[in-house]
């Protein structure tokens, strides 16, 4: 039976008991995803489904997830979001496996790196611009009509600070991140009377994950990025750190919470 969330119930670990909750994460199969879905598994959520291009690594986070929560029902769904009706289609199959979506995640990444805006090609350009922002946005857009007839429901996309903080080589990226920032909060003045909330965590660098190597390896992102570690006093952000934070967004105790755009970056800019 789909809990309701009416008034928070808190688990024997003191969080909230996501027991019979319907979590769909699109980008599930490593990083934020992965650690969100492991999260909310020892959190009581049995069912969940993860959706990614690669069919291997959907099988392996599987495998993963098998070995840590071995009583979940997680199904993966092999999908490129950012085309047109494969969303709809994800949230049709969601809603077969789950029988309603309580909560969508997107933790969806594109693999572009800093770069200048004179070094980009015109075609780049665009291709950054709607590969990074367009699939939470398709997400969002299927998934709602879901929520909305059900009364309830929790969107959180994760973008980055580069929506807020202007940084040499992120004029392609900082302007899908920012993007994904300005529809959420649109959203969710437009799905808040039909109790459905939406909001954003805008990290910065991730260590531990794909996203985070990639940087630390090309010549230019590396410079930059050192720039800034340092300010990190309270650690880089590591996934489970935004895990916990989207298991809080997802629950009734933010449930006043909606519209927002919360960094979770260690320090390393406070906007």
């Amino acid at each position: 039976m789909t809990r309701t969330f009416d008034t928070p119930q808190p688990s024997a670990q003191g969080g909230y008991d996501f027991s019979g909750s319907g979590i769909l994460i699109a980008g599930g199969t490593s990083g934020v995803g992965l650690a969100t879905a492991r999260y909310f598994a020892d959190a009581g959520a049995t069912k969940q489904v993860l959706v990614g291009r690669n069919e291997l690594r959907g099988k392996e986070a599987l495998a993963r997830l098998g070995e840590t929560n071995p009583e979940c029902d997680v199904v993966f769904v092999a999908a490129d979001i950012n085309e047109a009706g494969a969303a709809d289609d994800v949230v049709r199959q969601a809603q077969e496996h789950l029988g309603a979506v309580d909560i969508l995640v997107n933790s969806t990444v594109a693999q572009y790196q800093p770069t200048l805006l004179h070094d980009i090609e015109p075609e780049k350009l665009i291709d950054i611009l709607v590969q990074q922002a367009i699939g939470p946005i398709l997400m969002s857009r299927a998934v709602v009509p879901v929520m909305r007839s059900r009364g309830h429901g929790s969107i959180i996309s994760i973008a980055s600070d580069a929506a807020k903080v202007p940084t040499p080589g992120e004029t392609g990226i900082g302007a899908a991140m920012a993007a994904i920032v300005t529809f959420s909060q649109t959203l969710a003045v437009e799905a808040k009377r039909y109790g459905v909330r939406v909001n954003v965590l805008t990290p910065s660098l991730i260590v531990n994950t794909g996203s985070y190597d990639r940087a630390m390896n090309a010549e230019f992102s590396k410079k930059i990025f050192d720039k800034i570690v340092s300010q990190a006093q309270l650690g880089l952000t590591e996934p489970e750190d935004l895990a916990n934070a989207i298991l809080f967004l997802a629950s009734p105790l933010s449930r006043r919470i909606t519209g927002q755009v919360i960094s979770v970056n260690g320090g390393i800019s406070v906007v």
